[in-house]
C-alpha cells in the first residue's frame, strides 16, 4: 500500500479532488444534504475532444463546446511546510471591454492565474481557463481552486491573453503545455522569477517574437508570447477577492502601454464537500428561429445563483446545428459545480442560438434547483423557455418553446486516494536508451557518463519519478530494461534486455537495486542503435493485459535522448495500450529536438494508428531540461521533473477505472498483503 497520494503540480492536491471525504453533500451552511439516488446514465459524460487537460484543448473553436465537467476545477495545495488550509476557494474568471486584437473578428481571450512562492517569491503558472472564441466579455466554465491560508498572503497574478490559430501559445520555454486539470495544471518549464507586481527586466538581446520587454517573462530568446497576444494582467491576494463585497472584486487589466485594457472580475466561493457526480440529458421543442437562411444552432448554459442575487456560469453544452428541436448529448457535472451542496440554490439555464462571430441570440431562460432536477429521476420534466422581453412587448407571447429533461441520475465521484485505499498497486517498469548517439560513457560529455560527484541525467530521471511511485508498489521490484545496445558476448543487439541481466526475472530491488543494474549495465554493453520503443511497450502492455479488476496499475518511465526509429509501430503499442491500465512516460534528456517525441503525447490530437485512434491519453513527454536548476541542484531538478511528469498518472488511472467502470475496492484489512502483479518478462 502507498503511503499517500502524491502531490499535483505545485503541490496540487489530486486530479480527483482527493481532500473529500464521504460520499455525501455537505452545504456551505454546513447542513447535510441528503444525496440523491438513481442509476448512473449509459451515455458517458461530454468532455473537450481529444484534449481533457489542456486548456488550449477546451478552445471553442468556431462554437461552443461541453464544459470541462466531467474532471474537477485545478486546484492549489499549499506546500509541506503550511498549516492545514482553513477551506477550499473557487475563483470564477470573467472579462469585461478586453482589447480587439483581431482584424476581423473579436479577440479569443483565455487568462492564465500563477500564484507566488512565498520562499523564492517565484511567479509559477498555476492554471489556464478554456479560449472563448470572438467576445470581449468572456465569462470562462473553467474555475480554479485554492486552498485558503488566512494567515498568508496568498499573491496572484491574472494574464489574459487573445489565442488565434496562428499564435504558438501552447510552448512555454520548449516544452508544451502540461496539465489541469485538471488535473493538469502546470506547465513545463518557468516563468523568470519576479517579485510581486514587478514587471521583468529588458531583456540582454532582441526577442525573436518582438514581444517589448516590459511583457517578457521568458529568458532572452526564448518567449512564447508575441506581443499581440497581451490583453493585460491583474495583481491581488487571495484575501482581497475573499474580503470583497460578496466575494467579488473588479480590477483593471493594465500592461499594455497606451491602452485600455479593460477588467477583470474575480468571485471566490467557499466548496463543499461534496463528491457526487449528476449526469442528465436534455432536449428542447420548438425553440425560436434565430437565423435567417436556416433554423437556430441551440445551445445551453447553466448558471448557479450567488446570494447577492447574481449568477456564476457553470455549464455549457455542445451546439446542435439547424434545427428547433435539439437533443442534447448525456453531460456529467460535479454537484459541487452545480449548487455547491445546497439543493435548492436556483439553477438558471439560458438558451442561446450559437452565431460563428460570438454574438450568439438569446431565444430565452428558465431556472429549477438541484432537487428540482432531481425528480427527473423517476418522470420527464417539461420547462416553458422565457425571453422576458418578448414577454413584455407581445401580449399573446406564450413562451420561446420548451426544454424537457429526458434523465436524471446521482453517483458519487471516486478519486485515486480512494483506489490506492482500497488496494490497487502501481506497478512500475523502467526502460533506458543504451545507443550511441548518448556518447561514450566513459566522457564527460556523455548523457550517460558516471560522475563521482553527480548523477547524469538519466540517473536522475529515473531516481525523481522511481522515488515517488515506489511508494505505491508494496514489494518494491521494479522491472528495469535497456533497448539500442549490442550484448556480450555475441554483439547481439537488443531493444528490451534486462538490466540485472536476468530474462527469467528483470525485476531490481528498489529504486537503488534499478540504478546499480543501470550501472552495471553500462559497463559491459556496447552503446549502438537505433532508438525502437515498441518493443518495451508491448512487453509491459503484455503484464497489464492479464489484470482487469483495477488491482494493478502499469507505469513505464522511457528515457531516452533523440529521435525514436520506430514511429509506426510504437504508435500501434501505443493504441493498443490504451485499452490497458497502464500510462507510460517518456522523458527525452539532451539537447535533441523532440518534436517526434510531442506527437506521442496525446494533448492536443490523439495518437492513431491506421485508422484507430487511442481510446485514453496514457503518454505524457516531458524533456528534462527544462526541469533543470539553473544553480545546479539537483534535488530542486528531479522535485520539478517528479512533480510534472507524474501529475497526470492519478487522473489516468482514474479515466480507465471509469471506462470500465470499476469502483474501488473496501480497504483492505491491517496486515493483508496484495497479491503480486505479473511483472513484463514473466509467464
Amino acid at each position: 500500500m502507498g503511503r499517500g497520494p502524491p502531490a499535483g503540480p505545485g503541490g496540487a492536491v489530486l486530479p480527483s479532488g482527493a481532500a473529500a471525504a464521504s460520499g455525501h453533500c455537505q452545504g456551505a451552511s454546513g447542513g447535510s444534504a441528503r444525496r440523491a439516488g438513481g442509476s448512473a446514465a449509459a451515455a458517458a459524460a461530454a468532455t473537450h475532444g481529444p484534449a481533457p487537460r489542456s486548456p488550449l484543448a477546451l478552445r471553442s473553436g468556431s462554437q461552443p463546446s461541453a464544459a470541462p465537467v466531467a474532471r474537477p476545477a485545478m486546484s492549489l495545495s499549499g506546500a509541506s511546510e503550511r498549516s492545514v488550509p482553513a477551506t477550499k476557494i473557487e475563483i470564477t474568471v470573467s472579462c469585461r471591454n478586453l482589447l480587439d486584437l483581431d482584424t476581423f473578428s473579436k479577440s479569443d481571450p483565455m487568462v492564465v492565474l500563477y500564484t507566488q512562492s512565498r520562499a523564492s517569491q517565484e511567479w509559477r503558472e498555476f492554471g489556464r481557463t478554456e479560449v472563448i472564441d470572438n467576445t470581449l466579455n468572456p465569462d470562462f466554465v473553467r474555475k480554479f481552486v485554492l486552498d485558503y491560508f488566512f494567515e498568508e498572503k496568498q499573491n496572484l497574478r491574472f494574464d489574459v491573453y487573445n489565442v488565434d490559430s496562428k499564435t504558438n501559445i501552447s510552448k512555454p520555454v520548449s516544452g508544451r503545455l502540461s496539465r489541469a486539470a485538471g488535473n493538469r495544471n502546470a506547465p513545463r518549464g518557468s516563468t523568470t522569477l519576479l517579485p510581486y507586481g514587478q514587471t521583468p527586466a529588458l531583456p540582454s538581446r532582441p526577442c525573436p517574437t518582438s514581444a517589448p520587454s516590459s511583457l517578457c517573462l521568458f529568458p532572452p530568446g526564448r518567449c512564447w508570447r508575441p506581443q499581440k497576444d497581451f490583453l493585460g494582467q491583474a495583481f491581488l491576494a487571495l484575501g482581497e477577492v475573499i474580503g470583497g463585497q460578496g466575494s467579488r472584486v473588479e480590477r483593471p487589466l493594465t500592461g499594455v502601454p497606451g491602452k485600455k485594457c479593460g477588467t477583470i472580475l474575480l468571485t471566490a466561493e467557499e466548496l463543499s464537500n461534496c463528491r457526487d457526480i449528476a449526469t442528465m440529458q436534455l432536449c428542447a421543442n420548438k425553440l425560436d428561429k434565430k437565423d435567417f437562411f436556416g433554423k437556430s444552432d441551440p445551445f445551453l448554459v447553466f448558471y448557479r445563483s450567488n446570494e447577492d442575487g447574481t449568477f456564476t456560469i457553470c455549464h455549457k453544452t455542445e451546439v446542435v446545428k439547424n434545427t428547433l428541436n435539439p437533443v442534447w448529448q448525456p453531460f456529467s457535472i460535479p454537484v459541487r459545480a452545480l449548487c455547491n451542496g445546497d439543493y435548492d440554490r436556483t439553477v438558471k439555464i439560458d438558451v442561446y442560438d450559437w452565431d460563428r462571430d460570438g454574438s450568439h441570440d438569446f431565444i430565452g431562460e428558465f431556472t429549477t434547483s438541484y432537487r428540482e432536477l432531481s425528480k427527473a429521476q423517476n418522470q420527464f420534466t417539461v420547462y416553458e423557455v422565457l425571453n422576458p422581453r418578448k414577454k413584455c412587448k407581445k401580449k399573446k407571447y406564450v413562451n420561446s418553446g420548451t426544454v424537457t429533461l429526458l434523465s436524471f441520475s446521482v453517483d458519487s465521484e471516486f478519486t485515486f486516494v480512494d483506489y490506492i485505499k482500497g488496494g490497487t498497486q502501481l506497478n512500475f517498469t523502467v526502460a533506458i536508451d543504451f545507443t550511441a548517439s548518448n556518447g561514450n560513457p566513459l566522457q564527460p560529455t556523455s548523457l550517460h557518463y558516471m560522475s563521482p560527484y553527480q548523477l547524469s541525467a538519466y540517473a536522475m530521471a529515473l531516481k525523481a519519478v522511481g522515488e515517488i511511485i515506489q511508494d505505491y508498489d508494496s514489494d518494491k521490484l521494479f522491472p528495469a530494461y535497456g533497448f539500442g545496445a549490442k550484448l556480450p558476448p555475441e554483439g547481439r543487439i537488443s531493444h528490451q534486455f534486462p538490466l540485472n541481466n536476468n530474462d527469467e526475472d528483470p525485476s531490481c530491488a528498489g529504486i537503488e537495486g534499478v540504478l546499480e543494474s543501470y550501472f552495471q549495465s553500462l559497463r559491459t554493453v556496447q552503446l549502438y542503435g537505433p532508438t525502437y520503443f515498441a518493443p518495451v511497450i508491448n512487453q509491459v502492455a503484455r503484464a497489464a493485459a492479464k489484470i482487469s479488476d483495477g488491482s494493478q496499475y502499469y507505469v513505464l518511465l522511457i528515457i531516452t535522448d533523440g529521435v525514436i526509429s520506430d514511429m509506426t509501430q510504437t504508435k500501434e503499442a501505443i493504441v493498443s495500450a490504451s485499452s490497458l491500465p497502464m500510462s507510460i512516460i517518456i522523458v527525452g534528456v539532451g539537447p535533441a529536438m523532440f518534436e517526434a517525441m510531442e506527437e506521442l503525447d496525446g494533448d492536443d490530437v490523439r495518437v492513431s494508428s491506421r485508422g484507430r485512434y487511442a481510446e485514453r491519453d496514457i503518454v505524457q513527454f516531458v524533456p528534462f531540461r527544462d526541469y533543470v536548476d539553473r544553480s545546479g541542484n539537483q534535488v530542486l531538478s528531479m522535485a520539478r521533473l517528479a512533480k510534472d511528469v507524474l501529475a497526470e498518472i492519478p487522473e489516468q488511472l482514474l479515466s480507465y477505472m471509469r471506462t470500465r467502470d470499476i469502483q474501488p475496492r473496501p480497504p483492505p484489512p491491517a496486515g493483508s498483503s496484495p497479491a503480486p502483479a505479473p511483472a513484463p518478462g514473466q509467464p
